[in-house]
């Protein structure tokens, strides 16, 4: 059952007609794994990459490299199989940046080839499949489960990532989470880098900054006036192209630490994706978003 040329390039073209995903604020992130299979030749593996090479045709979708998606992998010991499971879905699409997750099984049922689709939210643990048997060729039954993940995705994206909360609703959230608790001075030393053309702004010290002024902390200008230090490393790089949209990917790494005591108040991470019509402000944008979303967690563990 091994895939010939012609037939991928058939899948290719027929990616094209897949339907459209209705208008989206910013593309949703997808990641196809290898799907599982008995069968020789490495059908599983082909049929993942037609899957990922057409779904990548989508306007408001992007896919994740299958290099970069094996690197980050490959570094964490997980796999690329369809055995990745519902359980380990968010552990994923943290390391990733993708927002659902598609893996899936491929056999035989009689004389009829069958591939099953898995489709996993990262975000809500919430789980669809698809299906599509018959005697055509592989390609064929890859480009019909592809035509119904985009369907499934476009009718159910409200079920398969979480509601995007406001900035003013993650402020409030962060206030009401702080109480009355007395607000400790805080210095920020958060370096970053874009892989590229390099960028000087600190988008990630800068979104913390203004989030702890914004939420009642004092921000002090030198390690020496503070109480808390937040240390850490921020770092950017394009992940692609969208016709003319940018992908920039960023993660933000921070440590927070109170200097009387030396105690370590808290330790995070995030990776974010985001888009824009410059390679830049993706990577910034990413790079803010990562810090937004880190705040919301540790500003709370910075109150006695």
């Amino acid at each position: 059952m091994k895939m010939k040329t012609h037939l991928v390039l058939n899948l290719l073209l027929a990616g094209l007609a897949l339907n459209p995903l209705r208008a989206a604020t910013n593309p949703l992130t997808l990641a196809v794994f290898d799907f599982e299979t008995k069968e020789g030749g490495g059908i599983g593996k082909d049929v993942s990459a037609l899957l990922n090479a057409s779904l990548s045709a989508e306007g408001n979708l992007i896919t994740v490299e299958r290099a970069e998606l094996a690197k980050v992998l490959g570094e964490q010991e997980l796999s690329l199989s369809g055995t990745v499971s519902a359980e380990t879905a968010a552990k994923v699409g943290h390391l990733t940046g993708a927002k659902v997750l598609v893996t899936g099984r491929v056999f035989k049922l009689g004389n009829e080839s069958v591939i099953v689709a898995k489709i996993m939210s990262v975000e809500t643990s919430r789980v669809y499949g698809e299906m599509a048997k018959g005697r055509g060729e592989p390609a064929d039954l890859a480009a019909e489960v592809g035509r119904k993940i985009v369907r499934t995705v476009t009718d159910k994206a409200d079920t398969l990532v979480a509601k995007i909360e406001t900035r003013e609703e993650r402020v409030k959230a962060i206030k009401e989470r702080l109480g009355d608790g007395k607000r400790p001075s805080v210095f920020v030393r958060l370096p970053e880098r874009h892989y590229g053309a390099p960028v000087n702004d600190p988008a990630a010290e800068t979104e913390l900054m203004k989030l702890l002024l914004e939420t009642g902390f004092t921000v002090a200008e030198t390690e020496g006036k503070a109480d808390v230090v937040i240390s850490g490393e921020a770092f950017s790089a394009a992940a692609g192209r969208k016709g003319n949209l940018h992908v920039g990917k960023a993660r933000v790494e921070i440590k927070a630490v109170a200097v009387k005591s030396g105690d370590v108040l808290a330790v995070d991470r995030e990776t974010s994706v985001a888009v824009d019509l410059a390679e830049q402000t993706a990577g910034k944008t990413a790079l803010q978003q990562a810090a937004e979303t880190i705040a919301v967690r540790v500003l709370p563990k910075l109150i006695k």
